[in-house]
């Protein structure tokens, strides 16, 4: 396929107005979400104890912010290489009063900090401190509009930053901790309290503009990431110490949901599946409309010169999370992903979880996606369920994916970490067991490092694993005295 005319980007004349047209989105599509009929606020009180289901406790309440305490050890010894902090951030608070986030996605982000030191791991986690939370708790009721829940009467938006969860991804730069959500801006955290600085702006003029959850970081730390709005994405190069070198508009094809992108050594990768903005509302999901025929376009950016573009195609796919990728010698580049064929569980699987249902749902795949110089496009199949696939290494060749599974009928989550090797076809698993719930686990140099939610205990576990060796189980384990609820992503910063 032949390298398609590269789109022309806005210029910086032009940059002010997509701001304000952003603005004016949101003030548009709260006006009329608030003039819409609103959902029955039925969801709010919860169902009662009794009728909860054990996995329930993933999509739990916090009422506050977790004091600083140590975990008790179960097994093991603290491996003496493995000193520093697991952060991880996630939703944790769903329901105020009589109201409840018609979304997981929705809660009010919670990062908490894993500290491993002198052979033990001490706990503390702090709600991040939002516009959100603050008109929310000020409030007693949830009424901010966000990815699926509807404004409310008292909701107060005048950018997206009004409705920041702050719950996806937390990692370090620049001295500071930065609470990511993919709609709205960084959010800047004190490492060690986990106090929160506030918005970040990595340029006066780019104040509220998205700040895509899942940056990605070269083997210099060098940071690359991607803010979308509608057909244009904005590209930020931050320097390892989190300082905005460079940054460009690009056009896009499609106004495609990009909950993730990837990069390999030379390019940045943009996969733009056919879940697509088509309106201007509040909440998000529901001016999304899926077009399976339009099927998925891939495009690839030269980290060089972002106006040097190809454009690959592929049959429709869902996703929300992707592997890194890594380049061959004959310009070939490869990377991996959790797969669903359609948005189902975004749209009616995870809504429901708040609600303590978990209707039948289609299971992320594995699956391998290559990009050859001739400009075809193929997939290949693990032939296992995963998600949250992660790479450690660097872009230079294939790595390992390391990721969750083991996922059993009539439950929500995980219950096993694994790790796939595509050059070797095979890979090799941990399972935790039916009363455990399985969260990302993160590279840590040879370790893997990463939580559960152990079902029977009612308690949050922090597990140590070689990597290289995760048939033999943990080589740690630690409990804390209190059940967080499911987290979404973290980093592992060594002291």
């Amino acid at each position: 396929m032949a390298p398609p005319p590269p789109p022309a980007s806005p210029s910086a004349e032009e940059l002010p107005a997509m701001m304000l047209d952003r603005r004016e989105l949101f003030s548009r599509a709260l006006a009329a979400g608030l003039g819409a009929s609103l959902p029955a606020e039925a969801l709010a009180a919860g169902l009662a104890a009794a009728a909860q289901p054990q996995w329930a406790l993933a999509l739990g309440d916090v009422a506050a912010d977790i004091a600083p305490r140590g975990l008790t050890r179960l097994h093991g010894r603290l491996p003496a290489d493995l000193v520093g902090t697991l952060y991880r951030n996630g939703p944790a608070l769903f329901r105020r009063g009589d109201t409840a986030v018609n979304h997981w996605f929705d809660g009010d982000g919670l990062v908490r900090a894993f500290a491993c030191h002198d052979g033990g791991v001490q706990l503390q986690a702090r709600f991040v401190d939002t516009p959100k939370r603050r008109i929310e708790t000020a409030a007693g009721r949830i009424v901010q509009p966000g990815f699926a829940t509807p404004a409310r009467p008292g909701a107060q938006v005048g950018s997206a930053d009004d409705t920041n969860a702050a719950n996806t991804h937390v990692i370090a730069a620049g001295g500071r901790l930065l609470a990511l959500w993919e709609a709205g801006s960084a959010t800047a955290m004190d490492m060690a309290t986990l106090a929160t600085i506030g918005p970040v702006a990595f340029r006066p003029d780019l104040k509220g503009m998205p700040f895509l959850a899942h940056p990605k970081v070269e083997a210099s730390g060098r940071i690359w990431n991607i803010g979308l709005s509608g057909k244009h994405a904005y590209v930020y190069r931050l320097s390892a110490g989190g300082a905005l070198e460079a940054g460009q508009m690009i056009k896009l094809p499609a106004a495609s949901y990009c909950h993730d992108f990837t990069m390999a050594a030379r390019h940045l990768i943009i996969v733009l599946q056919p879940w697509l903005h088509e309106k201007a509302s509040l909440p998000f999901s529901t001016g999304m409309v899926w077009r399976p025929e339009q099927g998925t376009r891939v495009l690839v950016i030269d980290k060089d010169d972002l106006t040097r573009q190809r454009l690959f195609e592929l049959p429709a796919l869902f996703f929300f999370h992707l592997g890194d990728g890594w380049e061959e010698a004959d310009g070939t580049i490869h990377f991996d992903g959790a797969f669903d064929s359609s948005p189902l569980f975004a749209v009616e699987g995870a809504p429901a979880l708040v609600e303590g249902r978990y209707p039948r749902s289609e299971r992320p795949m594995l699956r391998l996606v290559s990009l050859h110089p001739d400009g075809r496009a193929r997939l290949r199949d693990a032939g296992i369920t995963a998600e949250f696939p992660r790479n450690p290494g660097g872009h230079d060749g294939p790595r390992p994916t390391f990721h969750v599974g083991g996922y059993q009928p009539g439950r929500p989550f995980a219950r096993s970490i694994g790790r796939w090797d595509w050059q070797a076809g095979r890979g090799q698993a941990h399972d935790f067991g039916a009363h455990q719930i399985v969260e990302e686990f993160v590279p840590a140099g040879p370790w893997l490092i990463g939580t559960t939610i152990n079902l029977k205990a009612r308690a949050t576990e922090l597990h140590m694993m070689r990597a290289d060796r995760l048939t033999d189980g943990p080589v740690a384990s630690f409990r804390a005295d209190v059940a967080l609820p499911h987290s979404f992503h973290g980093s592992w910063l060594a002291a």
